[in-house]
């Protein structure tokens, strides 16, 4: 099965990550949200260091982050009036404030969209190769993370 692959040591060091120039064909995806939200669900997902005290939660005036069961941040998008505070809050610098936004869609993976010899618009428009759609399996010793059933992400991942 095909999975989007995102390489987080290559996208984030793209020349201007406030202005990810990858786009995205869902056609309610204001800007470029498609791979903000992917972005933000890899840096909550495999970044974050999961922090006994929760600074980042703590410090969100509108209660919008919370962790799950499993220890990963979720951000309620409904309640976040996008302040930052917890990219402030963060002692690791894991929470990026640039993915952020105030509104907030999520990556549908192009499922149902695309013909199946096609690849996702965003994998065709990112200039430096971080997001590729291929046949891929997670594999923790070589940092690559499955989040969710639809995407692989590359980087590598704190441990205590």
């Amino acid at each position: 099965m095909k999975r989007l692959f995102i390489d987080l040591d290559i996208c984030d060091t793209c020349k201007d990550r406030d202005r990810c120039v990858v786009r995205c064909s869902y056609p309610y995806h204001p800007g470029n949200e498609g791979i903000t939200s992917l972005r933000e669900l890899a840096a909550y997902s495999v970044i974050c260091r999961k922090c006994e005290s929760g600074s980042c939660v703590n410090a969100c005036p509108k209660e919008a982050l919370e962790r799950d069961e499993t220890g990963v941040l979720r951000r309620h998008n409904m309640r976040c009036i996008s302040c930052k505070s917890c990219s402030i809050a963060c002692p690791f610098g894991t929470i990026y404030p640039e993915v952020i936004p105030y509104g907030l869609s999520r990556c549908d993976y192009c499922l149902g969209r695309i013909a199946p010899a096609e690849e996702p618009l965003c994998v065709r428009t990112c200039p430096s190769g971080a997001v590729k759609w291929v046949e891929i399996e997670p594999d923790e010793a070589k940092n690559l993370h499955q989040v969710g059933d639809h995407l692989v992400v590359k980087c590598e991942v704190w441990k205590r």
